[in-house]
C-alpha cells in the first residue's frame, strides 16, 4: 500500500512539474524581452507606449530592460536574458564570434556624425595621426571600435600604434577628465555631452569610414517562432523613427528628462541619429561582412563570419500580412 501511495505521489509531482513547465513555457511564449540603451529609437517606442498595444492584441506583454551599451546588450542577448535589442555595428560581430544565436532583423539609416574620437580642449594632439604611442579609451567591441581602426588606418596607423584602454561610457569619461587617457572614442548622446559640458574636441567621426549603421537583433529562436510578433515591431520602430525624424523638438521634450541631460545636448544627438528602420539590404549586409573581415584580420575575433547566414528573411505570408 505504501509503495502504491508513493508512486501515486511520484505520479502527481513529476505531472504537476510537467503542468509548471508549461505554464513558464508558455509565459514565456507571450512576452517579448526587449533590450534597450540609454538612447535611441526604442527609448521613443517605450515612452510611446504604442507596441503594447498593437501585441496586446496578439496575447503578447512587453518586457523592457536597459544597458549601459552593445556588448552588455547582446550578452543579455546570448545568454536568453532579453529576445531583441538593438546596438551599433561592431557588438554583433563579437557576439556572433562568440557563438551568440542571433540574426539581423533591420537596421537604421547611417549616422556617421553620431560617433567620434573626443580629446580634451587644450589637447596638444590636432591629428589621429598624432596619437601614435597615446592612450585612448572606448567601450571593447562598441559600434566605436571600428571607427578606431579605420581612422587609424585612414591617417596611416595601425590598430597597435594606440594604447587602447577598455571602459564602459561613465567610466571613460570620468578617466577622460581626469586626463588618464589621451583620447576618447564615443557615441551620443555621451559624444554630444562631452562636446558641450567639457567642450572636447572632434579630431575624426565616422564621416567617410564608418556609417554607423545601428542594427536590430534577435535571437534565431524567438525571430523563427514568432515571426509576426518581429514583423509588428520593426514596423513599430519605423513609425515612430520617422516622426522622429520630422519632430526633433517634440523628441527632445521626451528623451531629455529620460537622459538626465539639457535640452540642447540632447537636440544636437537627437538631430545626428539615423531614423526609419528597414530589412536589411545586400549593401548593407556587404557593409557589415567588411566590419567583420577586418576584425578577424586584426585578430580581435578568432574565426572569420559570413554575416549573411544570420539574416533575418519574414517569410512571403507574413511579408504581406496587414
Amino acid at each position: 500500500m505504501r509503495t502504491v501511495i508513493l508512486r501515486r505521489g511520484l505520479v502527481a509531482l513529476f505531472a504537476a512539474a510537467v503542468s509548471f513547465g508549461a505554464i513558464v513555457q508558455a509565459q514565456a511564449a507571450e512576452t517579448l524581452r526587449i533590450g534597450y540603451q540609454k538612447y535611441g529609437t526604442l527609448v521613443l517606442l517605450k515612452a510611446k507606449g504604442s507596441l503594447e498595444k498593437r501585441l496586446a492584441a496578439q496575447g503578447v506583454q512587453v518586457q523592457w530592460t536597459e544597458f549601459p551599451g552593445g556588448p552588455q546588450l547582446l550578452e543579455g542577448l546570448n545568454v536568453g536574458a532579453i529576445d531583441f535589442g538593438v546596438t551599433g555595428e561592431t557588438p554583433p560581430v563579437f557576439a556572433q564570434a562568440a557563438g551568440a544565436d542571433l540574426l539581423y532583423v533591420a537596421y537604421e539609416p547611417p549616422a556617421p556624425t553620431s560617433e567620434a574620437i573626443l580629446v580634451p580642449k587644450d589637447s596638444p594632439i590636432k591629428s589621429v595621426a598624432e596619437l601614435k604611442g597615446k592612450k585612448v579609451v572606448l567601450n571593447k567591441g562598441s559600434n566605436v571600435h571600428y571607427l578606431l581602426v579605420r581612422a587609424l588606418a585612414d591617417a596611416g596607423l595601425n590598430y597597435t600604434d594606440v594604447k587602447t584602454v577598455f571602459l564602459p561610457p561613465a567610466d571613460a569619461r570620468a578617466a577622460f577628465e581626469r586626463g588618464s587617457v589621451d583620447a576618447w572614442v564615443i557615441w551620443d548622446p555621451y559624444q554630444a555631452a562631452a562636446e558641450n559640458q567639457l567642450q572636447a574636441r572632434t579630431l575624426r567621426d565616422g564621416t567617410g569610414i564608418a556609417d554607423n549603421h545601428q542594427f536590430y537583433l534577435a535571437t534565431k529562436p524567438y525571430a523563427e517562432q514568432h515571426p509576426e510578433v518581429i514583423k509588428a515591431l520593426v514596423e513599430e520602430v519605423r513609425a515612430v523613427g520617422e516622426w522622429s525624424k520630422a519632430n526633433p523638438e517634440q523628441v527632445t521634450e521626451q528623451v531629455a528628462p529620460l537622459l538626465g541631460l539639457p535640452a540642447e545636448i540632447t537636440l544636437t544627438s537627437v538631430k545626428r541619429q539615423g531614423y526609419g528602420a528597414l530589412l536589411l539590404t545586400p549593401e548593407v549586409v556587404a557593409a557589415q561582412q567588411k566590419i567583420a573581415d577586418t576584425f578577424y584580420q586584426l585578430k580581435l575575433i578568432p574565426k572569420p563570419l559570413s554575416i549573411k547566414d544570420v539574416i533575418w528573411t519574414p517569410s512571403a505570408t507574413v511579408a504581406k500580412a496587414p
